[in-house]
């Protein structure tokens, strides 16, 4: 050892390569002893019995883990109740939806897999197929549909049922399914949906397309320009890691409002692994006795069953269909030609027809224009902006998104 107590180099050299051959060592028992744990404990020999008994520490952590990985493939599963279990909760479900006195519903992705837009945490999710390493097929919105759900949910807030709705969806189905503006809160946004953030209020564009085309994660501008001040418009998208700051189509104000009026929430479709983290949806500062009646419709497993006064295991078409049968309501069927969006819809400008190349949401043919269409907004033009907005397209980044 060197003067003063340190070691020299040489000593420092043969402490790390000591280290090293340890963790070898470490790594190497933990192979052998995983390699004898998994298998069935009558083909054990005496030997191999022998080192489990002197490895507890690493027997105890393969245990530890095996149960983890089952958990999480027990929630990752599908249960569907028996029709008859099924139609019982529902019944009871249609008693708390005539008895409740301000209720919301919350909808996540699930309630638009009936319209062929993937999930996210089902089977067939976007994020499960991720993480599997397969590859996501490509899916043309345009061609979406409000789904038996939507319909539902917009006649239950015609009749009163239900006061407000709070999505996590992008796909802009809510709003073409007749629901009023005011109505919805779309927390993630609206893919048919651009806005001019320099006027004041914001001045919102609803297109007959998806505006998302060229923006991505920390990159919202869509490359076309507002009709009023010329500035860039951007989307409304809240991606993952994102906080969202547009007061629409986000309605923050109203969803923090109807959650805290809300006496009854069912939630339909949503995972609620993100809408967990919004404490203001969930009246947490409530006593628990005080907060909402939580009722769940959802194929897996959610981080709100336990708190939920009823978990209906069924899909959100099927359950939906069984409640309105039960309240005495029929459901509309959706017209594409009186859908809401062709009224809403702001024309492009001339010259703004390459600004997309997205199939838009095209009436039937030979449709008539809707009853309550208004003609585009006659504006002057925007005065010229140096540089201009081509060029300043996005790559497509991840669809996911969380906000505040």
């Amino acid at each position: 050892m060197a003067a003063g107590g340190s070691l020299s180099r040489s000593e420092r050299k043969a402490a790390a390569r000591a280290e090293i051959l340890q963790q070898e060592e470490q790594r190497d028992r933990r192979r052998q002893v995983s390699r004898i744990w998994r298998k069935p404990p009558a083909e054990r020999s005496p030997e191999e019995c022998q080192v489990l008994s002197e490895s507890e520490d690493i027997v105890r952590e393969l245990e530890r883990r095996r149960k983890r990985r089952e958990r999480l493939r027990r929630r990752q599963e599908e249960v569907c109740d028996e029709p008859e279990e099924l139609k019982r909760k529902a019944t009871e479900l249609a008693a708390a939806v005539r008895n409740a006195k301000h209720l919301v519903i919350y909808t996540g992705a699930g309630i638009s897999t009936a319209a062929s837009i993937p999930d996210y945490r089902g089977p067939n999710g976007i994020w499960t197929l991720l993480q599997k390493g397969r590859s996501i097929r490509a899916t043309d919105l345009s061609e979406a549909e409000p789904t038996l759900t939507h319909m539902s949910i917009a006649c239950l807030h015609k009749h009163n049922l239900v006061q407000h709705v709070v999505s996590q969806n992008c796909d802009g189905l809510h709003l073409r399914s007749g629901l009023p503006r005011a109505a919805i809160s779309e927390l993630h946004g609206n893919m048919y949906i651009e806005v001019c953030t320099s006027c004041t209020p914001n001045r919102e564009y609803v297109r007959v397309f998806d505006v998302t085309e060229r923006t991505a994660l920390h990159r919202h501008h869509t490359g076309r320009m507002c009709h009023k001040c010329g500035a860039q418009l951007r989307d409304t998208i809240v991606h993952f890691g994102e906080k969202g700051t547009l007061r629409q189509p986000l309605n923050w104000e109203a969803a923090t409002e109807a959650a805290s009026k809300a006496d009854v929430i069912l939630c339909l479709g949503s995972s609620l692994k993100v809408l967990k983290k919004y404490p203001r949806l969930w009246c947490m500062s409530k006593p628990p006795t005080r907060r909402p009646k939580l009722y769940i419709v959802n194929l897996q497993w959610t981080p709100k069953d336990d708190l939920a006064a009823l978990k209906l295991h069924g899909r959100c078409d099927d359950v939906m269909r069984l409640l309105m049968a039960e309240l005495g309501l029929e459901i509309p069927r959706y017209d594409r030609a009186r859908d809401p969006i062709f009224a809403l819809a702001e024309p492009l400008r001339p010259g703004e027809e390459g600004t997309h190349s997205r199939k838009p949401v095209a009436p039937p043919p030979g449709a008539e224009p809707p009853p309550g269409a208004e003609p585009p907004r006659e504006e002057p033009p925007p005065p010229a902006r140096p540089g201009g907005w081509l060029g300043r397209g996005c790559a497509k980044g991840a669809r996911r998104r969380k906000s505040n």
